[in-house]
C-alpha cells in the first residue's frame, strides 16, 4: 500500500510502465521540469488506472494502482492535477525507478 493518502495536495510517485510499447524512447526525450498531462481511464474501468502522457499526447506509462484506486475517481469527479519530471534516470536502474513525478492538485471539484 502507498504511503500517500488520499487527496494528498502534493506528492512524488513512480512512472509504471515505461519500457512497454517504445514507451522508453519518450522517457529519453524528457528533461527534469517538463510538464506532463495526467489522464485517467474512463468511468467504470476496473481497475482504474491514470496514465501518465509526455506533452503532444505520447503516453509514458501510468502511476501506481494504489494511488490510481483513489486519484482516477477523484479526476473524473472534477478534481484537477498537474504534473512534472522530478528525477529521471538511465536504462541502468530498475524501469519503475527511472522516471519519478512530481504531482499537484491545481483544483477541487466545483460543487453542483
Amino acid at each position: 500500500m502507498s504511503a500517500i493518502l488520499p487527496g494528498t495536495e502534493s506528492f512524488q510517485a513512480p512512472v509504471y510502465g515505461t519500457v512497454f510499447a517504445r514507451r522508453s524512447e519518450v522517457v529519453h526525450r524528457l528533461q527534469s521540469g517538463d510538464r506532463l498531462i495526467l489522464v485517467p481511464d474512463p468511468p467504470g474501468a476496473e481497475p482504474p488506472t491514470v496514465w501518465v502522457h509526455a506533452r503532444g499526447g505520447d503516453v509514458i506509462g501510468h502511476l501506481s494502482p494504489d494511488l490510481s484506486e483513489w486519484l482516477a475517481p477523484w479526476m473524473l469527479s472534477g478534481w484537477c492535477y498537474a504534473a512534472q519530471v522530478s528525477v529521471l534516470r538511465g536504462d541502468d536502474v530498475a524501469s519503475w525507478q527511472r522516471l519519478v513525478i512530481t504531482v499537484w492538485r491545481v483544483a477541487e471539484a466545483k460543487s453542483a
